[in-house]
């Protein structure tokens, strides 16, 4: 059961690496780049739509949401890009890429400027 799990967790981390690559192409349609962008964005976002902490329903977004993302993406994306991307990617892992990092980054200021807007309105109107 163990390897089965990491065995599909690699193969996650490989597609959104080739989602990723795919995103940044010019002749992928500007549809999968909005799913892409969307799901990769999801994948690295330290906030997610449940909270891990709440018993079993917190890890159902990683079962089902992150993956459902992915297939969405991997429909919306050409056949013959999707397969040169997964080629390349299978040289590297999403953790590994400079602008992944920098994009986590983002994505977390982008959360707490959300919250501080929120807290503003709630309690500075």
């Amino acid at each position: 059961m163990g390897t089965m799990l990491s065995k599909k967790v690699k193969e996650l981390k490989n597609y959104l690496s080739a989602l990723y690559l795919a995103y940044k192409r010019r002749d992928t349609p500007i549809i999968a780049k909005i799913f892409v962008g969307l799901t990769v964005g999801y994948a690295l976002s330290p906030i997610d739509i449940i909270p891990d902490f709440i018993p079993i329903l917190g890890y159902l977004d990683d079962l089902i949401i992150l993956p459902l993302l992915i297939y969405l993406s991997i429909k919306l994306i050409p056949k013959n890009i999707l397969e040169e991307c997964r080629k390349e990617a299978n040289e590297f892992y999403l953790g590994d890429i400079p602008e992944a990092k920098i994009a986590s980054i983002l994505i977390v200021l982008i959360w707490v400027l959300i919250i501080l807007l929120i807290i503003y309105g709630i309690f500075i109107k």
